[in-house]
This record gives structure tokens, sequence and C-alpha cells, in this order.
């Protein structure tokens, strides 16, 4: 997968993203649960999009939010419904950020990244101690193989097996949540 081909992507989908969203807040809301996202939290969000998850997070009273993105039209969308928000354009495996995070969601994104283990890496590196990181979906891992085996196949390497990847976050951090199901997957950890 070449990154470039993704940023192309996700350009020309920025414009509808909105409108074809699938939401369903008892499963985010779960997902954030169990991410432990609450009130005075910094949040980092990895490839954001137009910003999904940015009012789940001012409802939930976090403090300071900071989102990245590879594609520039996510990034302009999110910023433009979102002033209040961080939100910047770039690679997130090879971004510098001046301090760490409570909480780090990768929320419909994880297949989009080419090398899991480099990104968990990154991402666990930028953790506060006891800070959660978090990739998830609102679906199943059968719904994304299946939606992502269409035009998303050259930019996607498909969900991996839960177990699989909680093999990978153990080698970063502590798993304390692994769910797939029928209408989510998620796997949390937590940093020592």
């Amino acid at each position: 997968m070449n990154k470039q081909d993704v940023i192309r992507f996700f350009d020309e989908k920025a414009s509808g993203w909105d409108a074809d969203m699938i939401r369903s807040d008892r499963i985010i809301n779960t997902i954030l649960d169990n991410a432990q996202i609450q009130a005075g939290d910094s949040v980092l969000d990895v490839a954001c999009g137009t910003g999904v998850l940015f009012p789940d997070y001012v409802n939930r009273d976090v403090t300071d939010i900071t989102a990245i993105d590879i594609s520039p039209e996510m990034v302009k969308i999110a910023q433009s419904k979102f002033p209040q928000v961080q939100v910047l354009c770039g690679d997130v495996e090879l971004a510098v950020f001046d301090r760490k995070f409570d909480r780090i969601m990768v929320y419909n994104a994880f297949p989009h990244f080419p090398d899991p283990e480099n990104l968990i890496r990154v991402l666990s590196g930028l953790l506060n101690p006891g800070g959660t990181l978090t990739v998830a979906y609102g679906m199943s891992r059968a719904h994304i193989d299946a939606h992502h085996k269409g035009k998303a196949s050259k930019v996607s390497v498909g969900l991996m097996h839960e177990d699989m990847l909680a093999q990978i976050f153990e080698k970063y951090l502590t798993v304390t949540v692994k769910i797939s199901d029928d209408q989510m997957y998620q796997i949390t950890g937590v940093s020592n």
C-alpha cells in the first residue's frame, strides 16, 4: 500500500464522508467508555477524518483534543467544523509532538496503515503513564473487511484478527479490552 494512494483516496471521499457515515451513538459510547475517555483528558485522534468523534470528546468535557489525518481535504473539513480542536495534516508515524496524551484513539482507520506494529509502537510512545491506546470500529471485522474489498482494497491491508492485534499491543501495553463481535471491534491497552 502506498501512502500517496491513501491520501488521494481519502481526499476524493472527503466531501461526501459525513453524508455516508453510519453512526451508532450506543456503540461509540461503549468504545469511548472502554477507552476511559473522560473529563479533563488530553486526546490524540489518529486518522480523524472529518472529525467524527470530536463532538463525543466535547460532550465528555475532554480538555485538550488534538487530531491528525494524512488527507488534506479531510483535515480542511474537520478544521472548519471544530475550530476548538487542533487538527494537523500529516503522517502520524512521522509527526513530532511536543507532549504526550492521556488517550489515543484510532477509530475506523486501522487497516489503512501498512505496518500495524510500527503504528502501535509509535503511538504507545506518545502516551502518558496510565494512558490508553484504542483501535476501534463501530462494526464487525467481517463487515469492515467486506467493505474494504471494493474500492478501498488498494488502500487497506484488512483488519487483523483481534488476537493478533492484542499480541502486538502486549509488546508495548497491557491489554484491557478485546472485543470482536457482530457490532464492534475494539482493542484497548494501558501504558505502564
